[in-house]
């Protein structure tokens, strides 16, 4: 069973029984095809004789036995070559007696068509021509067995220098599979002994035109996880380093609340680790969010018809509490209906992070506002001069907003703008662009003309 499996799914072994199929196969396909052709022309050699053997024995007078038997030797000599001991030949008179019969042990039936004819006898069969004269009829007939074994002689003369080549072709063929296969063989040796962090590129030094594409994109493949490999480790430090933070702070916390020794100090102790607790809450909320948000790329989750106008509206109505809890108006400016495909959960993640974003960077007594609207905007590129739809989805607040050497570095993980009074992880602007750019869309910041503040945009593509 293992050995069928490695000849049925083997790239060598399937070009090897393949190639060494057809030739066996072009071999037997020339053996039958020089044996056919050597028969025919055996035919047409042999009919050729008999009828002048045939013709030669015609006679005006009846011939005696002396005088047929002569002709016979005289056509034997003159003729092809062929000996006439080959030929059973008959002669009849007018009236149906047999005037002549050819030495030969065959017997055939007594009877005769003129012209060429197949006749079965003596478990046999043979090729009789037959001719009629006034005075007597000749019949010629021959044994196709003599014409079948001159064609396999020719046959296999034929065939014998290719039955020499035979062996050496496979040969050849086993040596050029081999060979070419050489570099499939060293790439997956390479690969077989590489350590399970080793993602370095793969040579494609002297590999196949076919073979390299795939090692090409195993490459390509390599280079992706390594990346990925690195933003991981990357991430868990990074994760490990502000986790600490706020855990050696409760710590702190709890500590002070452990030597607090009247009602004032306990109170304000439980206010500080409340307050502490709800940010290490926040903090794995949005890890775990992150992390989310990385599975569903990595595993493509389904997508399917989004109303952005609804769902801004309902982001709203969401976060109200807590807009109303630091005093920041927030609401829906504009709301075009707008849908494009996308994962609801993650565009629910997004929009709530935006406005989140703007109500907790917002003074007390400021405006927050979502709009979502559609625009016409010609296209770039191999379609410029043409115009397309998208959908515009900004986010605007009344806040101090983020400085423009600033508004990149604020993509990064972990990243804070220096001197924000506001209490965050810096994960939520890396989440909103990994679902934007997960879903085909730009995320940019700017300032807001009609707010003042920070202004985020979100641009489909309808």
């Amino acid at each position: 069973m293992k050995l069928k499996r490695t000849v049925t799914h083997s790239l060598r072994g399937r070009l090897l029984w393949y190639l060494l199929a057809a030739i066996t196969i072009a071999a037997l396909a020339q053996a039958s095809i020089a044996y056919r052709t050597a028969l025919h022309d055996a035919d047409q050699i042999f009919d050729y004789h008999m009828q002048q053997m045939a013709l030669s024995l015609r006679s005006g007078t009846p011939l005696s036995n002396m005088e047929a038997r002569e002709r016979l030797e005289a056509h034997a000599e003159g003729g092809s070559g062929t000996g006439s001991d080959d030929m059973v030949v008959q002669m009849w008179s007018p009236d149906g007696v047999q005037v002549f019969h050819s030495v030969s042990r065959a017997k055939l039936p007594q009877r005769a068509v003129l012209g060429f004819s197949n006749v079965k006898a003596n478990n046999t069969v043979y090729r009789v021509f037959s001719i009629q004269t006034a005075n007597q009829t000749v019949q010629v007939a021959q044994d196709l067995a003599v014409r079948r074994n001159m064609a396999g002689n020719l046959a296999l003369r034929t065939l014998g220098p290719i039955a020499v080549m035979m062996p050496i072709l496979m040969l050849v063929v086993w040596w050029v599979v081999s060979g070419s296969l050489d570099p499939v063989a060293r790439v997956r040796s390479q690969v077989a002994s590489r350590q399970a962090d080793d993602l370095s590129p793969v040579s494609e030094a002297g590999l196949p035109d076919e073979v390299r594409p795939l090692v090409h994109e195993l490459n390509l493949l390599f280079d992706r996880v390594q990346t990925a490999f690195d933003a991981q480790q990357n991430f868990v430090a990074d994760a490990a380093h502000e986790l600490r933070t706020p855990l050696a702070a409760l710590r702190l916390q709890v500590q002070s609340l452990d030597r607090a020794d009247s009602p004032e100090a306990r109170k304000v102790a439980v206010s500080r680790l409340t307050a502490g607790i709800d940010r290490a809450t926040r903090l794995v909320e949005q890890l775990l969010v992150l992390a989310r948000q990385e599975a569903t790329a990595a595993t493509g989750a389904a997508c399917r018809p989004v109303d952005l106008a609804e769902l801004a509206r309902r982001t709203v109505a969401d976060l109200a509490g807590v807009a109303a809890a630091k005093g920041v108006d927030v609401g829906v400016h504009q709301a075009e209906p707008a849908t494009v495909e996308g994962q609801p959960d993650a565009l629910h993640i997004l929009l709530r992070n935006l406005v989140d974003n703007a109500i907790k960077y917002t003074p007390s007594g400021g405006t927050a506002d979502i709009s979502v609207r559609t625009e016409t905007a010609p296209e770039a590129g191999k379609d410029a001069g043409r115009e397309a739809q998208r959908i515009v989805v900004t986010v605007e607040d009344s806040g101090p907003g983020i400085p423009p050497e600033e508004r990149e570095r604020v993509f990064d993980r972990f990243y804070r703008v220096a001197g924000s009074e506001a209490a965050g992880s810096g994960l939520g602007l890396a989440i909103i662009k990994a679902i934007a750019e997960r879903h085909g869309a730009t995320l940019t910041l700017g300032q807001s003309e009609r707010l003042g503040g920070l202004a985020a945009t979100v641009v489909f593509k309808a």
